[in-house]
């Protein structure tokens, strides 16, 4: 579909701006944090947020593991209003975002990064009462992976959470879980067959949860926006921070992608203004690495880059191979994808050379 061309300034703003997104709690609060930013820095142009039902969200009973299903599943609608001129922006949790974008569309900006760390969240003992078999099972506060009983149920849909929890502890059952993050939540406090969830720190703390220092898990104080209306308060819930040699995140994981059309001047003066440089080469490195590896958002790697000084640090693990492996490197801040490619390059190596 054709679209007139806008161009935008702090002094000629265009009519107006769409937003796409999701219609999860975790992407309107994102969406809404996007909103917020451009509304201050263009307070002359009219910027507005269009909720999108993607496939992923329709596929509430299919487990991400698996490996047949579509690359993209929480990003293709949104990215077909960019192309049809529906939309201008679309905020994408960066973790979701495929490598390889359809042609015609690029990323446009990269949100300063928020904690990249896991976190396990599990019930808290002192609520038991019960003798029962059925009754939920609790821990003590700043529970770690390594302090779970034999045999302990850990729900989650990632392989690569998956796979270093098992590389680690191979006695812990590891299940699928589905879900937003409050439905996650409130899914670990009500069904007893579950012992603890792994969740991103990013996504709670943007949706307004704490983790206090005695551990307690706590939700909004109290209710500002419809995206806050749906946002499940837990009771009796505990969580712990893992540390990244415990649990090393997804590529982009806590950066926010600004996804938007090639040549759109608007566009790209907005992003401007959104971008977070030092992230913008984290993750760009991360990418870089996980499209050398195959490109897919639910392959069983890890990778987080820093920004220390003029250069990049990274370091990244591998499971596709028959044991894990796991590399480290470093480059200046120019040579991003060059880093992230040098990493996928000398992990396949290693796998390679490993026995079968």
């Amino acid at each position: 579909m054709p679209f007139q061309r806008r161009y935008l300034t702090t002094t000629m703003p265009v009519s107006h701006i769409v937003i796409a997104t999701r219609g999860s709690a975790l992407a309107l609060a994102q969406a809404h944090s996007i909103l917020t930013e451009c509304r201050a820095a263009f307070p002359e142009t009219e910027f507005r947020i269009k909720v999108i039902k993607t496939t992923g969200d329709k596929l509430q009973a299919v487990s991400l593991a698996e490996a047949d299903l579509p690359k993209g599943l929480f990003t293709k609608e949104l990215e077909m209003a960019l192309l049809n001129g529906e939309a201008d922006l679309a905020v994408h949790s960066l973790k979701d975002l495929p490598t390889d974008l359809p042609a015609g569309l690029k990323l446009g900006a990269a949100g300063k990064r928020a904690d990249a760390r896991d976190v396990l969240i599990y019930r808290q003992q002192k609520l038991l009462s019960s003798s029962s078999s059925t009754a939920k099972r609790g821990f003590k506060p700043h529970l770690t992976p390594g302090a779970l009983p034999a045999g302990a149920i850990v729900a989650t849909s990632s392989t690569r959470r998956s796979a270093q929890l098992l590389e680690r502890r191979p006695d812990l059952r590891v299940i699928p879980i589905r879900g937003n993050v409050p439905t996650r939540l409130k899914k670990v406090v009500e069904q007893s067959e579950i012992d603890a969830i792994i969740l991103a720190a990013a996504g709670l703390e943007r949706l307004h949860y704490d983790i206090h220092s005695d551990g307690r898990l706590t939700g909004p104080a109290k209710v500002s926006s419809k995206a806050d209306a749906a946002i499940y308060a837990p009771e009796g819930l505990l969580g712990t921070r893992l540390e990244l040699a415990e649990m090393l995140p997804c590529v982009g994981q806590a950066a926010l992608g600004i996804e938007i059309r090639e040549n759109d001047f608007a566009a790209e003066k907005i992003c401007e203004r959104l971008n977070d440089l030092n992230t913008l080469r984290c993750v760009t490195a991360e990418r870089a690495f996980l499209q050398a590896m195959g490109g897919g958002c639910q392959l069983a790697v890890a990778a987080y880059a820093e920004v220390l000084g003029d250069d990049i640090r990274m370091q990244a693990v591998s499971f596709l191979g028959k044991t894990a492996q796991r590399v480290e490197a470093r480059r200046t801040s120019n040579e991003a994808v060059e880093l992230g490619r040098q990493l996928a390059a000398q992990l396949t190596s290693r796998e390679e050379q490993s026995p079968h």
